[in-house]
């Protein structure tokens, strides 16, 4: 089975290699490596893992944490490899088919950013309108977003009181975008975390950027 591993290490030569052994020893495999953030000498990185039947995805948090200055953010069940490069791929679906383009957007987000999942929402008239949803997005209506009009990407506190209570209970890390015009937005979810951090928000914010100007949003 694959697992997500997002880790915090010191930015210095052999440390991801140090990581690499020690999850070796437990007999997981590294199928990619992916660097989220990197500054004042720390790293984070994302790894996706494979770990053989029959053990624990505890053991990935022991064994990566064995290597000095190393700490685990989050660890949680990933289907297929770190892609980073589908945005393009992405955009290219929806110029074809402007008309599916929130769809296209809602269900292509998680997997460029590695959330659970996506909705495309926008505040008019009657309140709020849920415009397009990954197939992975919860049911839950929703009725009221305080943080809208929206006028930059940014990381949402999960535990305000319009969250609904199943978004809580699953520990759903959120971050939005505003799309095309304040109104109108992107919210992604990651149940369980790990929490968003800004070079993901900002790549978050670049690519709706891109997005609202291929609709004409």
């Amino acid at each position: 089975m694959s697992f997500l591993i997002r880790v915090q290490l010191p930015d210095s030569p052999g440390t991801l290699g140090a990581v690499a052994t020690a999850l070796g020893t437990i007999g997981a495999d590294i199928l990619s490596v992916d660097v989220v953030e990197r500054g004042s000498g720390i790293a984070i990185d994302d790894l996706v893992v494979e770990l053989p039947s029959g053990r624990l995805p505890d053991a990935l948090i022991t064994a990566a944490e064995s290597v000095d200055g190393v700490e685990v953010d989050a660890v949680r069940p990933y289907a297929g490899v770190l892609d980073t490069h589908r945005e393009l791929e992405l955009v290219e679906e929806i110029a074809a088919q402007p008309k599916s383009g929130l769809h296209i957007l809602a269900e292509g987000v998680p997997r460029i950013i590695r959330a659970g999942w996506s909705l495309v929402v926008e505040h008019g008239e009657g309140g709020i309108h849920r415009l397009a949803a990954s197939s992975a997005a919860p049911e839950v209506p929703i009725t009221h977003l305080p943080w809208l009009p929206l006028e930059r990407a940014t990381v949402l506190d999960g535990e305000e009181s319009w969250v609904p209570e199943t978004w809580q209970e699953l520990g759903t890390e959120l971050a939005a975008t505003p799309l095309g015009k304040p109104g109108k937005a992107l919210l992604v979810g990651r149940p369980g975390g790990p929490l968003f951090r800004a070079a993901e928000v900002a790549r978050l914010a670049h690519f709706a950027g891109i997005v609202s100007v291929v609709l004409d949003s």
